[in-house]
């Protein structure tokens, strides 16, 4: 796996793989623009350019945006919906902007409406995004989410049907968050519940389907349905959690990027979490 970090853009975008790599990192997850707002200021083609020169530079392995919060594909009502489509869309026109690999979303919540109804507008609007980009590069991944209230994508059978309902091979995936995984109620602590896990993930969206996962301990137990992350191997998850998702050589090209809590010592946690993450590497 291509271990990395959500990294902060406050020196620069140009700067974030530098400090990727010196955190010990070989990947690095952004934010394009504030993740509370809807949309950011446009990203200035000489700043765009040098991002990419910079992770040419750094050889970092992989990339990604994280698209911001207010975005609900699975809303239920007309103006909200509508908002987030183009919201989505401006993010993909800035993640090619920039070159990333991939933009990684929360699919949504359906509010009271139904989960079948909720995957349905998640899929007619991801449909409407790749018709508007046919020539887009940059692969959608969909996080999987913890469970909590109406999120949709807290099994990975409901991401896979959004994926095939979309029907763009090619241009779709998912993220495992492992923190929400775990909050979700799938343990995978053990040689044996990890195989099972993988089983889901292999009878559901398959194992290519996988772009990314989000490298977080969880502050709750398992199937507490609490999006909690934690530092590393300081949660319910423990660090022995990790070990096989590292070792597996089905990860081996994927990236995996830290999540966790940060203190006033900026990346200083995330080194910490860094060596823990390479200390199980066999």
């Amino acid at each position: 796996m291509r271990l990395g970090a959500h990294i902060g853009t406050s020196d620069g975008l140009d700067k974030v793989p530098s400090i990727a790599r010196s955190i010990g990192g070989e990947a690095a997850q952004i934010f394009s623009k504030s993740p509370h707002s809807w949309r950011g200021p446009p990203i200035p083609l000489e700043l765009a350019a040098s991002f990419r020169e910079a992770v040419q530079r750094e050889k970092l392995g992989a990339t990604a945006i994280h698209h911001c919060y207010l975005t609900n594909l699975a809303s239920p009502k007309p103006v909200n919906y509508a908002i987030s489509k183009r919201t989505f869309l401006d993010e993909l026109g800035r993640a090619e902007l920039l070159g990333v690999d991939a933009v990684i979303f929360h699919p949504g919540a359906h509010t009271g409406s139904g989960v079948e109804a909720g995957i349905d507008r998640i899929a007619e609007a991801l449909r409407w995004a790749v018709d508007q980009t046919p020539q887009g590069t940059v692969r959608i991944l969909l996080e999987n989410a913890a469970g909590q209230g109406s999120t949709i994508g807290s099994q990975f059978e409901e991401l896979a049907q959004v994926i095939e309902k979309v029907n763009a091979p090619g241009r779709l995936g998912i993220a495992v968050d492992l923190c929400h995984l775990f909050a979700s109620g799938v343990d995978f602590r053990t040689e044996e519940t990890y195989g099972a896990a993988k089983d889901l993930l292999r009878g559901s969206v398959g194992l290519k389907a996988v772009g990314a996962f989000h490298l977080n301990d969880s502050k709750g137990e398992l199937g507490s349905h609490l999006d909690r992350h934690q530092n590393v191997g300081k949660g319910q998850i423990g660090l022995e959690g990790f070990r096989p998702w590292l070792n597996d050589r089905s990860w081996a090209k994927v990236p995996g990027y830290l999540e966790t809590p940060l203190t006033d010592d900026g990346y200083a946690a995330y080194i910490e979490d860094l060596r823990a993450l390479k200390g199980l590497l066999a």
